[in-house]
């Protein structure tokens, strides 16, 4: 996904940064920019209608989490900042794929005007929720591998970075309750009760997606080497 083209060009100008303006300049921004967008993204989720800028405020979300990885900048949390981006870049690609198909099903991005899609279309109402759960840092997904190294860092790094650290795991759990809520109106309940539509699209590029995000999660011991290499090339300290 391009956010994470974006992403893997701070990492490497912030090595430029750290050297021109040191090393707390680009901590405080980081931090700062992360818990402020991480703010927001919460704010929009709790309040969000359409499924589709749900899933776009869920990538601020971990956007967010990516930019206080990196302002804490150690080994472990630049190896779990990069392997949040692989990750986050598998379940997301998924999600969307599913609320394009949601969308050719049932003719709306309104939360509201879908329900009972695991009654009405079983295979891909299954493949959303568990996008979701991936997005939601659940395990065996990558992204919980991810999100716990960050959080360990971030403990690890002091008393600033662990109240940084401490107001993003809250923020992150108020979005979770409404990825959560949003995604069980539209699952849960009886089929609709509307013509015919088209029929239930294959769902195989979705699980395809969702087990290479999972296997991602579940071999991070043997990419562990891999991953302290690459963060100590963006320059882990």
């Amino acid at each position: 996904m391009l956010l994470s083209v974006a992403f893997a060009a701070i990492l490497r100008y912030r090595v430029i940064a750290d050297a021109a303006l040191g090393v707390g300049f680009t901590r405080v921004l980081l931090a700062g920019i992360a818990l402020l967008t991480l703010t927001l993204a919460a704010g929009l989720l709790l309040a969000q209608r359409d499924y589709k800028r749900m899933l776009a405020y869920s990538s601020m979300e971990h956007m967010s989490l990516i930019a206080l990885a990196t302002a804490i900048g150690s080994p472990l949390a630049l190896s779990a900042a990069l392997l949040h981006i692989a990750g986050h870049g598998l379940a997301k690609s998924a999600a969307f794929c599913a609320s394009g198909r949601i969308l050719h099903l049932t003719g709306t991005t309104r939360i509201g005007r879908v329900r009972g899609l695991l009654a009405q279309a079983p295979s891909l109402g299954g493949a959303f929720g568990i996008t979701v759960v991936a997005l939601m840092a659940f395990p065996p997904f990558s992204l919980f591998a991810s999100e716990l190294g960050i959080a360990r860092a971030g403990f690890a790094a002091g008393t600033d970075l662990a109240w940084a650290t401490s107001a993003a795991l809250l923020l992150v759990l108020a979005a979770f309750a409404a990825l959560a809520a949003r995604t069980a109106r539209m699952l849960l309940g009886p089929a609709p009760s509307r013509p015919a539509g088209p029929a239930e699209p294959g769902i195989w590029p979705l699980v395809l997606g969702l087990m290479a995000c999972a296997a991602l999660g579940t071999t991070t011991g043997p990419l562990t080497d891999l991953l302290h290499a690459a963060a100590q090339a963006i320059g882990g300290h």
